[in-house]
């Protein structure tokens, strides 16, 4: 089929690459000229505009947005709304808000346009692994755009989940759920590295993935990891958070659902930004106050 991808960065580019060798035409457009010429190379059709992406399609149009979440996605759906026909398809793969789906959902109804929200993982891997794909919305447009949802998809890596919004909302609790088993190998791991045993961590990942029922693809990453640097040392103890684990654990709040471990995974990152923490500051002052107990000073 015939398909426009919007945004080559990590996933985008890749994304095109699976799409070309899956047969499909592809029209690709980033605001770097070099990302359009790579995959222009390898038999994409480039574009310089939105405009001229929109004119390099026949309808109903496809065309898959792959920027990040918020003003850089707002801005190019907006773009596109004024560009697009009566029937033509807007699909949002990147971690937009669900709630942000919704609305869009309804707002390019108005004007005879269809909304796809897919929830995409895969990350950097996707190209050879294929992207797990959820996704929400118009269920027309899911059926037109499922030949490219396919061939970018492993098998039975694939979701048609309902109304705007589900795939969005989907991926939002995948990424809470990511949140927490990676701080659960985190803490594991710190475990291991702070005993006398002296392990080797690669090895150990190794073993573990072999049959244990903690194996995962996330631990053949960090297999990886640790065989590349055995303790870190090339990186610092600073994570950050994109958005979707603050998202879960307020949709949990407003639903009442108890996510303990989700969220203590959330914190756990902001403790990772700080330096000198003042709440650390404070138990020691009181520690020092009741029970004189040794402090150390700054």
């Amino acid at each position: 089929m015939q398909i426009a991808l919007i945004g080559l960065g990590k996933m985008g580019g890749n994304m095109v690459r699976r799409l070309l060798r899956g047969g499909h035409e592809v029209v690709a457009y980033d605001r770097s000229a070099e990302a359009v010429a790579a995959v222009v190379a390898e038999g994409a059709k480039g574009a310089s505009s939105l405009a001229e992406v929109v004119s390099k399609l026949s309808g109903p149009r496809a065309v898959w947005v792959m920027v990040p979440a918020g003003d850089p996605t707002e801005a190019t759906i907006k773009e596109l709304t004024g560009l697009l026909s009566k029937g033509d398809i807007v699909i949002d793969g990147g971690n937009s808000n669900f709630r942000e789906s919704v609305r869009r959902s309804g707002e390019l109804a108005e004007k005879g346009l269809k909304f796809l929200d897919a929830g995409t993982s895969g990350g950097v891997w996707g190209l050879a692994n294929g992207y797990c794909l959820m996704v929400g919305g118009d269920k027309s447009a899911f059926d037109h755009v499922e030949p490219a949802f396919k061939t970018l998809a492993p098998e039975q890596g694939l979701a048609y989940l309902g109304k705007a919004g589900a795939g969005h909302f989907a991926k939002m609790v995948h990424n809470g759920i990511e949140y927490a088993m990676m701080q659960s190998y985190a803490e594991g791991f710190e475990l291991l590295a702070a005993s006398d045993y002296g392990y080797d961590l690669g090895a150990l990942s190794g073993v573990w993935n072999r049959g244990s029922v903690v194996r995962s693809w996330l631990l053949e990453l960090a297999e990886n990891a640790f065989k590349k640097d055995p303790k870190l040392e090339g990186l610092k103890a600073y994570v950050n958070d994109s958005g979707e684990g603050r998202w879960t654990v307020n949709e949990a709040i407003a639903l009442a659902v108890p996510v303990p471990t989700i969220a203590a995974s959330l914190f756990a990152r902001f403790t990772s930004r700080q330096d000198n923490s003042f709440a650390m500051r404070v138990l020691s002052a009181l520690r020092n106050e009741f029970g004189g107990h040794a402090v150390k000073k700054a």
